[in-house]
Formats: C-alpha cells, structure tokens, sequence
C-alpha cells in the first residue's frame, strides 16, 4: 500500500483553516458590547422610580457621573438600593457629584442612606435652606449631617459641573436663573403675552437648582420643582435655552409648576414625568406638556391613579402601571453626539429610538 505524502504547504492550510474555526465559533459565542450597559461612546440617563421623588442619574461615555437628588428616606435604604442598581448597569461604583435640587424630603431625604453604600465625590447644592418649614429645616439638617467629611460646593445659575465628556451648566438655583446660556443667542417668547400671572411661592421649591446637560448635540434639562413663576421669570420675555431633546417634566408633573409660556418655549422632543401613583401627574400638566409642539412622546414613571385615562400616557410608555404588582421599573435614555437617542422602559424590556433631527 503507498504512504500518502503529506505537502507542508497543506499542512499549513489545514492548521490555518482549524484556526478560523475555532476563532469563528470562540466570537459568535461572545456577548456584545452595545449589550453590557451602555453603548460605548455614549450618554446614559437613569430616571430611577423613587415613588413620586426624583432620583436621575447620568453617567458620560467616560464614566464621569452625576446624581441628580436621592429619593426618599427610609430604614430599608430602598431608594438607595434602586440608585445602586442603575449604577451597576451603568458600570460605575461610586458617583463624582450628587446635585440636590433643594431640600425637601423627596429629594434630599435619601442622602443618608445613600452615603452608608455609595462613595461620593462631591455634593451640590443652592446654599441655606429658605422655607419657614419645620420638616424642611429637620431635612436640611439630617442633610447636612450625612455629608459631613465629604465636599459641599455651592452653585449659583452660569456655574458649571465638571463631569468628563459633558458640557453641564447651571440654569436656576436660589431663586435666580441665568441671562443667557453659552452659544445660544435668546430668543423673544411669544407665549408670555397670554400666561396668567401666578402667584410667588415662598417654598424651596422655587429655590431649586436646575441644570443643562450638553452632550453634542443633545440637550438634557432637569429643573428639579421650578414652580410658575420661576419658570415665567427664566423665559420671558426673552428664552436663553435652546430647543431639548428630553425634558424632566417639572416637579413631578404638578400643575403647580409647567407653564405653557415655559413648556412651549423649551420644545421638548421627549419628556419623562417623575410622578407617583399618587402624587402628581395633575390632569393641567399632563396636557400642557403632551400639547407642546414637537412633542413625541411623553413617559411616566407611573400611572397617574387620581386621573382619568385621558391624562395618562399609554401603557407602552409608563414604566409602573397601576396593578401592575411591583415598582421600581425605570426609563434609561441612551443618547449619542449626533442628536440621536433611545428610551428603553425596563419593565417592558422595550426600546424606542429617536433619530437626529
């Protein structure tokens, strides 16, 4: 029988194609990338379900974060807990700046349990509290107590936060706003002319520090509780913001605050309304902000219950609807450079992109 004779050069080739394969079948195994927290290279956006408080988190492409307000206060740290998971899907462990919008117990409460689990760098706020309030003065305290040994800076409108690969300003805090915001020429409002005049509100809530994020071409605005009057103040007669992309509806979606004067002029592309089963989502609001022109769509992080279906968006669109069993889902946006951005509903599991413009 004749011994076959064995080319090296087929050697080779045989031992090339088995590596191929190998390799091919090692990388179709793999996870992605896109498939692990975020996308690289862009913005993600947490709005975190802290039963009608706020909570936002956002952490750049290069990891720079910053945590807007801590929910609640509560034995069981379950606003906290929630603010740790967000962070873990964001691929972070601790948080470079806390911003506290102003010190009511839906928003500054939390701070306690939060500095138990979470390293952070810095917290941010407008400064003394303003309200005649005993609960605001006991939260304000329980507040300044927990951050005792880490840095507190305080922030007027035009300050900047320095958060690696975004550009964010201070709009509002203390009770004042900002003339005019970098590369954005204001523009007359023609909504003002019509706005019932409001009355002042002598609370914190018109205290709140708001901030612009930049990110590109995306624009990102979170104003914290900004009632009426504040808002009228910041954009008339003259709006310094530009046109944003996605818009943290006003204190929750109370009819207290989201003036069309202010709404209108912002032009919102999306809006996220923070609201509780129970608190907030006012019918006023709710159609004030779903009319706004542009306006695509308009999230909830609950269905409003003490309103009519008419004033509720459609469940597609709500992350915790009513008996639906339990809480606690969230709205992550995922924004790029170009403009270009997602809202991923965690309960549903589903994604809604919104091209450039």
């Amino acid at each position: 029988m004749r011994t076959p004779v064995h080319s090296p050069v087929a050697s080779v080739l045989r031992a090339s194609a088995v590596l191929l394969f190998t390799l091919i079948a090692t990388l179709c195994c793999l996870p992605s990338v896109a498939a692990q927290g975020t996308a690289a290279g862009k913005l993600a956006i947490y709005s975190i379900d802290v039963e009608g408080g706020q909570a936002t988190l956002l952490v750049s492409p290069e990891k720079g974060s910053l945590l807007v307000d801590t929910g609640w206060p509560g034995s069981n740290g379950r606003d906290a807990g929630r603010i740790e998971a967000a962070m873990k899907d964001a691929g972070i462990s601790q948080i470079d700046h806390v911003l506290i919008t102003h010190f009511h117990v839906d928003h500054v409460g939390g701070v306690p349990n939060l500095v138990q689990k979470v390293k952070v760098g810095e917290f941010i706020d407008h400064g003394e509290d303003r309200e005649l309030s005993s609960d605001t003065k006991r939260d304000y305290a329980a507040y300044l107590k927990a951050i005792q040994g880490t840095p507190r800076r305080i922030v007027k409108p035009g300050d900047t936060i320095n958060i690696p690969g975004l550009n964010a300003i201070v709009i509002t805090a203390d009770g004042e706003h900002i003339q005019s915001v970098p590369r954005v020429t204001p523009q007359p409002n023609s909504y003002c002319a019509s706005e019932p005049k409001p009355e002042a509100d002598p609370t914190e809530n018109a205290r709140s520090t708001g901030v612009l994020i930049t990110f590109g071409k995306f624009r990102f605005l979170d104003l914290g509780d900004l009632t009426k009057q504040k808002e009228i103040d910041l954009v008339c007669p003259n709006n310094p913001l530009p046109k944003i992309d996605v818009y943290l509806v006003n204190h929750h979606g109370f009819n207290l605050s989201n003036t069309k004067a202010f709404v209108d002029a912002i032009h919102p592309r999306v809006a996220i309304m923070n609201n509780g089963a129970h608190k907030a989502g006012s019918p006023e609001a709710w159609q004030t902000v779903h009319e706004s022109p542009g306006l695509e769509d308009l999230y909830m992080v609950h269905t409003a219950e003490g309103s009519d279906a008419a004033h509720n968006s459609a469940e597609a669109l709500i992350a915790n609807p009513k008996g639906a069993g339990a809480d606690g889902a969230y709205f992550k946006v995922v924004a790029a450079k170009d403009g270009s951005f997602s809202v991923f509903n965690s309960r549903t599991g589903v994604t809604k992109n919104y091209p450039r413009k």
